[in-house]
């Protein structure tokens, strides 16, 4: 299996471009999938408070024997926990669940309609000054949200982390992010399965190379730029959604898939949600 790829973040951190996504890995799961997750080669680990596995996936990080600095680690804030004095409480007990002394990626999770992200990012600069998180970044959110930020704080996210596969490929957003070095980090890269996968523009493609169809999806993702966080509770899957950089798409294959979009989400919309 190839080497997975780093890329670099506009503040010089890097970030491995395939990690493990723990979304609905079930808490008594989560030490074993994170482990199987390591031992296959994995090196980034994408959790969330919400999620409610945090320590789990700290566990899985001790038991392991790797060091932290050879696992990247994403956690994210939850979204009753907005405004500086909360945010801040709530890192500290995220790092406590996690084990960790630094945290590689801090994410604000969603955009709250009350607008009060912007002081929460204020709290996420501070908590990045003092060199508690290596790189901070947001979570679904919009170029409405993004522009906020740009004109009200210092410090240009490095990620936006957003839902996005060949159902939903947010060009526009895309480009937004292009333009002020922000990088693109897909949840829900394969549209929860089901449908796309059986999508005959995906599967005939996955038959002309002789791939899965879940790795002709992820590779496009790939091939976009984007970081692309995969969840899988199987082991075989775990490692074929990482089996990605032996083999690439044509020109016109990437076309193919893109040209599915139907704008079509399987989460919340931001501009909504919360």
């Amino acid at each position: 299996m190839s080497t997975v790829p780093d890329l670099e973040l506009h503040d010089g951190t890097r970030i491995p471009q395939v990690g493990l996504g723990v979304f609905q890995v079930p808490v008594e799961q989560t030490d074993e999938v994170v482990l199987r997750a390591l031992e296959a080669g994995y090196r980034h680990i994408d959790t969330a408070a919400r999620y409610g596995n945090e320590a789990q996936v700290g566990s899985a990080l001790r038991t392991s024997g790797l060091a932290h600095e050879e696992v990247f680690v994403t956690t994210k804030l939850a979204n009753g926990e907005h405004g500086r004095e909360r945010t801040l409480r709530a890192f500290d007990a995220s790092m406590a669940r996690l084990q960790l002394e630094v945290l590689d990626l801090y994410l604000i999770h969603w955009p709250q309609q009350a607008d009060d992200y912007v002081e929460t990012w204020l709290a996420f600069q501070e908590l990045h000054a003092q060199g508690r998180i290596r790189t901070i970044g947001v979570s679904n959110f919009q170029k409405t949200h993004l522009r906020k930020l740009l004109d009200e704080t210092d410090i240009v996210p490095t990620v936006n982390q957003v839902e996005l596969h060949p159902y939903l490929t947010q060009e526009d957003l895309r480009a937004f992010h292009a333009e002020h070095g922000i990088v693109t980090e897909a949840w829900s890269p394969l549209a929860q399965g089901g449908q796309l996968l059986s999508d005959p523009v995906v599967t005939a493609i996955a038959q002309e190379l002789g791939r899965d169809a879940a790795q002709v999806v992820l590779r496009w993702h790939v091939q976009l730029g984007t970081v692309v966080i995969p969840k899988s509770v199987t082991p075989e899957r775990i490692v074929s959604n990482l089996d990605l950089f032996s083999f690439e798409l044509s020109e016109e294959q990437v076309e193919r898939i893109s040209a599915l979009n139907r704008d079509e989400r399987t989460g919340p919309d931001p501009d909504t949600f919360g």
